[in-house]
């Protein structure tokens, strides 16, 4: 079984760390100064058993690699545009999304013919859906958070799930066995039958207060305890249930819940504020956008929505100019 993990950066290259200890042949697309580092020196990945240095298989080639069985995508939406992964690709290549965000296969599978459609966020034009094909979709939404240390040293800092589905439902055979893998790995590997919820359920605090803490510069426990952001969040999340519900999603759990969750995290600044420090692109159309887009399609209004996400589109212009 043949497996090429697509952007090998922390959640990516802490996954091929792990499959490479456990024998399964796989191999990591990555760039500049983390894949010399790899080539140079071996992956090391940090976890709860200790540190680990492993020789990997890792370029920035595709062609050197030829047809996987599996390829799994850990490169943010916004590097998906473009990227050279038809030559990992052959007659029975699985592709495992396991990014951030609405995934450009949602309306794949779902009973209603009319929405089998890409989603102009997150794939502008159909150009992914065209070049990869919703049938080769495998869903998956990763719950354990990884950092690059340094060029070639990624470090796990917590969590351990990582969740498969079929966006038809079918507990397919090569969901199993990408669920077998990834057990093998050391990972709790598990296949879901609804994995839409998943993804919804996962981006329903993502989708809130990623962007508010790109707006604010607040840390989680910030945004959930002060009581005019705690407002807002609510008023953002229950607009995120009405478009999840809409489009064939189910959520769990409570918004005061989840609000508190975020607090729970503490000092934790997310994703998109360290983006936007660091001058990187932000994936405020996965994470966001989507939804909004998502919402005038099944005719949800989403005003709290499309204001962060309108003033957050300006600020990241201005400062990415």
């Amino acid at each position: 079984m043949k497996v090429c993990i697509f952007g090998a950066g922390a959640i990516g290259g802490f996954m091929g760390g792990r499959m490479t200890q456990a024998g399964i042949d796989v191999s990591l697309i990555a760039r500049g100064a983390h894949l010399n580092a790899m080539k140079k020196n071996g992956l090391r990945f940090e976890d709860e058993n200790g540190s680990h240095t492993v020789q990997v298989t890792a370029t920035d080639d595709p062609h050197q690699l030829g047809p996987q069985d599996y390829v799994i995508i850990s490169v943010k939406a916004i590097s998906l545009a473009g990227a050279n992964i038809e030559p990992l690709l052959g007659e029975h290549t699985s592709v495992v999304t396991a990014m951030n965000g609405i995934p450009w296969w949602y309306y794949y599978g779902l009973q209603a013919q009319e929405k089998t459609r890409p989603l102009e966020c997150v794939d502008p034009g159909g150009d992914v859906w065209r070049r990869i094909g919703p049938e080769r979709a495998i869903g998956a939404t990763i719950d354990y958070r990884a950092e690059v240390r340094e060029p070639g040293v990624v470090r796990c800092v917590n969590g351990n799930r990582f969740t498969v589905g079929e966006p038809t439902g079918e507990m397919s055979e090569r969901c199993l066995w990408m669920a077998e893998l990834l057990n093998k790995a050391g990972f709790d590997g598990r296949v879901s039958g609804t994995i839409r919820n998943d993804v919804w359920n996962k981006i329903w605090g993502n989708a809130v207060f990623n962007p508010l803490s790109a707006l604010t510069r607040a840390n989680q426990r910030t945004l959930a305890t002060d009581p005019d952001m705690r407002r807002l969040a609510a008023m953002m999340m229950r607009e995120i249930c009405d478009v999840g519900t809409a489009v064939g999603g189910e959520f769990e759990g409570s918004i005061e819940n989840r609000i508190d969750q975020a607090a729970a995290l503490g000092n934790h600044r997310s994703s998109m504020l360290q983006d936007l420090e660091a001058g990187r692109p932000m994936e405020l159309d996965a994470i966001l956008g989507a939804i909004c887009e998502m919402g005038r399609f099944a005719n949800v209004r989403t005003p709290s929505l499309d204001m962060v996400l309108a003033v957050l589109r300006l600020r990241a212009r201005h400062d990415y100019r």
